[in-house]
């Protein structure tokens, strides 16, 4: 079997540098040294025909050191309230999901000071959020909107989740159903929209689907996993900090479909596919190191943090009347979070040494 891995990759190889050129991975040959950690930040968009189409619903930062051979998921929750450097240097600040969107569109709040960090580095205004709330320093991020999701799933052959327990969505969004009136006259939507307040599936019926996943080993398609991942509105097992631990479960099982050896066949048509869906910025070389760790995956001990009110963060309201969390200790006060996953990524202790008895 290591032969006929060996034969594959070689035969792949410049298929994948071609690929990995054309998704924005930096292809340099400059020789930079060892690594012994890499953390990158994995980002989910709905994409175009979603309303709010480049708000990221999932925001993950993934840690790794090769020496401890520790792997660590952090759930960053979209609500998270954050504070942006301003060119006024008056203080504004915004829902983290809102980041990656600022950095395409700037000119939605000129004040903003966007391009001081994405003029060498495109993403560079995510990677300082995410390190002044985690101490961690982003080397790269992926960002993958839904229906590449679905494309990365589906070309596995589909994914082995452990679902916790059993739950039903009523109010799963349909795509391109946002603002479907469902047959009502636009004379009626202010009524509509109240009654939305309480029950947006009595006031916009057409607008949902109903979802159910049972408790115990599922087999997901890439529809029926992006549903698993996104959905929050059921009354077992809703809200984002469920979704999130959802959300990782999924990253878990992509992975490990990932490191089977089926899966070197299915490299060129996944290439084909997603090169106009991904956006990263990871180097080639960062890549091609993760790729021959890949084998030593099951050494690794994986740990997961989902930051959110039952740890430390508490909800609040924005000036402007939005729901948002902030640290328990206050606004943008990270050291207690950062504390946290400086232990978590700690390297293991040195061993006391066995003090022999006369």
């Amino acid at each position: 079997m290591g032969i006929i891995l060996l034969v594959g990759v070689g035969v792949l190889g410049m298929r994948t540098y071609r690929f990995f050129r054309n998704i924005g991975v930096a292809v340099s040959k400059k020789i930079t040294p060892p690594k012994t950690t890499y953390t990158t930040a994995l980002l989910g968009y709905g994409g175009g025909g979603h309303e709010g189409g480049m708000l990221t619903d999932t925001l993950v930062i993934a840690h790794l050191n090769f020496e401890t051979k520790k792997a660590l998921l952090i759930s960053i929750p979209r609500d998270l309230w954050v504070s942006l450097p301003t060119k006024s240097k008056e203080p504004f600040a915004a829902k983290i999901n809102t980041v990656y969107q600022l950095q395409l569109y700037p000119a939605t709040f000129p004040d903003v000071a966007v391009n001081k960090y994405t003029k060498n580095d495109p993403n560079g205004l995510m990677k300082k959020i995410l390190a002044d709330i985690s101490g961690l320093s982003i080397d790269s991020y992926a960002a993958v909107n839904f229906a590449a999701f679905q494309t990365i799933i589906n070309t596995l052959g589909g994914i082995d989740v452990e679902v916790s327990k059993s739950f039903t969505d009523t109010e799963y969004p349909i795509e391109g159903k946002e603002t479907d009136l469902c047959g009502k006259e636009e004379k009626d939507l202010p009524e509509l929209e109240k009654i939305a307040t309480e029950s947006p599936v009595l006031a916009f019926p057409c607008r949902y689907e109903t979802v159910s996943f049972s408790a115990g080993l599922n087999h997901l398609n890439g529809e029926q996993a992006l549903k698993f991942a996104r959905s929050r509105h059921s009354l077992e097992d809703g809200g984002d900090f469920a979704r999130a631990s959802r959300q990782q479960k999924v990253i878990e099982a992509v992975t490990k479909k990932l490191l089977t050896p089926t899966f070197l066949t299915k490299i060129p048509t996944l290439m084909d596919q997603l090169e106009s869906k991904v956006q990263t910025d990871a180097s080639y070389t960062d890549l091609s190191k993760l790729l021959k760790e890949a084998p030593n995956a099951e050494n690794y001990t994986l740990k997961k943090l989902i930051l959110s009110d039952d740890n430390f963060l508490k909800s609040a309201y924005s000036q402007d009347g939005q729901y948002i969390l902030v640290p328990e200790k206050g606004y943008f006060k990270w050291a207690t979070i950062k504390n946290k996953i400086r232990n978590l990524t700690a390297p293991l202790p040195t061993p006391t040494p066995e003090i022999k008895k006369d």
